[in-house]
């Protein structure tokens, strides 16, 4: 079976239930390592602990239709200015994918593709050429308990970034209302995310998150009225795995409302 696998195939791990697809990227000797179709996940196994996936996603397709951009605006009176979203993301595939989400709902926003440890750097300077609302920090991330506590950021694979990334983004707007910071990926450091100034972070549980996760956030944010707050609950319940995956602190949305249309 090992033989027939291929670089681009569709597979899940025996070893983990099969409880998640992935794409195989590269294949060297009898390594094959792969990324999560859906779920923010980077990993590598042993050719002969992989078999072909060839149903169909259904659990997934359920929950891109419930989550697709809903927008119902009184359109007759009032205009809307949504909040501008950049989003800054280390993986292009789902980069594209968050911003067809965005799309979709109508909303203007900027993707940047940059490598973790880059976006400390670079997020000022992206942040004064954008100027947006809202802004998106993620790609991947991991929790290895052998290096550490749960609580060590020295423990995760990316998460110290993008606390860093938060710090100098909140350097360059201190409020939680003008700046909306979404921030983390798989199993990231929530606790030290929101303490480095995140709106929302995941993972509250150190679980995997899905592709449009962040970008379902973003949307929310952009679209919920500047002069109310949020109703966290329910925004934290259109992510895929809710608040163990992703959390937050109550702020205002980023959308005016006009009159006359």
């Amino acid at each position: 079976m090992g033989d027939s696998l291929n670089i681009g195939d569709l597979v899940t791990r025996k070893s983990y239930h099969n409880d998640t697809v992935f794409e195989i990227t590269d294949i060297v000797d009898n390594i094959c390592y792969l990324k999560g179709v859906n779920i923010r996940l980077i990993a590598d196994s042993d050719i002969s602990d992989l078999v072909k996936y060839i149903d169909e996603d259904i659990d997934n397709k359920r929950f891109e239709e419930k989550v697709k951009p809903n927008i119902d605006l009184n359109r007759d009176d009032y205009f809307y200015i949504p909040g501008k979203i950049l989003h800054i993301d280390s993986d292009s595939d789902y980069l594209n994918r968050c911003l067809d989400y965005y799309k979709q709902a109508s909303i203007w926003a900027m993707g940047i593709k940059m490598l973790e440890d880059d976006i400390p750097l670079n997020i000022q300077k992206c942040l004064e050429e954008y100027n947006p609302n809202i802004l998106v920090i993620t790609g991947h991330d991991a929790y290895y308990k052998k290096k550490g506590s749960i609580n060590d950021l020295n423990a995760y694979k990316n998460s110290l970034n993008f606390v860093n990334a938060v710090k100098e983004a909140r350097k360059y707007e201190k409020s939680h209302d003008k700046l909306i910071i979404i921030a983390g990926a798989c199993q990231s450091n929530y606790e030290e995310l929101i303490k480095a100034g995140a709106n929302f972070a995941s993972s509250p549980k150190r679980i995997n998150i899905h592709a449009l996760d962040p970008a379902i956030i973003a949307t929310k944010m952009s679209l919920s009225d500047a002069n109310c707050d949020i109703d966290i609950k329910s925004i934290l319940e259109t992510t895929k795995y809710g608040k163990n995956g992703l959390g937050g602190v109550i702020t205002k949305g980023t959308m005016y409302v006009g009159y006359p249309r």
